[in-house]
């Protein structure tokens, strides 16, 4: 077994990990500040301002619902990008990236909700004050990602023309090592 020198390893693309991961924290704040139930900037209306009222709970999670997969979206679009050293390890650390951001994206909307909202008796249901009622919303970021990128990879390989080979195969065959 022969090990390559430690200068000559592609190294590990950690900022697709982080990026996406301390990216969850605004968005967090993002989510309180639009959500209804939290600062409401999207609606507005009074009526939808306090989380007693139960039909603000959806929109609430809606709202981070969709924060979390525009979020996974535009991180695709880095991911799809094939021309890194090691693309599979750079989708693997941007898709777990992603799950960490949506978790801490969650926790801060929600530590938001306590610090800058109204106090709110939650001894009846706890989804009074500013939560998160459907957990499967955190999966969306990482989920958007990845078939954002399946979409995204999926068109570059249509859009190629017929005559045009895999850029790896054609590296392989310029140096050659590949079949003549």
């Amino acid at each position: 077994m022969t090990l390559i020198p430690r200068r000559d390893r592609p190294r590990l693309p950690w900022a697709l990990f982080a990026v996406p991961a301390v990216a969850g924290v605004p968005a967090g704040i993002l989510w309180w500040l639009l959500a209804p139930g939290g600062l409401n900037l999207i609606t507005r209306d009074p009526a939808l301002a306090t989380g007693s009222n139960t039909s603000v709970w959806l929109p609430r999670d809606l709202t981070l619902a969709g924060l979390m997969v525009l979020a996974g979206c535009l991180l695709a679009v880095f991911l799809a990008d094939r021309r890194r050293p090691r693309p599979e390890a750079s989708l693997v650390l941007g898709l777990a990236g992603a799950l960490v951001g949506s978790l801490l994206a969650w926790q801060a909307g929600m530590l938001a909700g306590r610090l800058w909202g109204t106090p709110v008796d939650t001894s009846l249901n706890a989804s009074l004050a500013f939560s998160l009622r459907a957990l499967p919303v955190l999966l969306l970021w990482p989920a958007a990602t990845a078939i954002s990128v399946f979409v995204l990879e999926l068109l570059e390989q249509l859009g190629r023309k017929p005559g045009a080979g895999n850029p790896l195969e054609e590296a392989a065959g310029s140096s050659g090592r590949g079949a003549p």
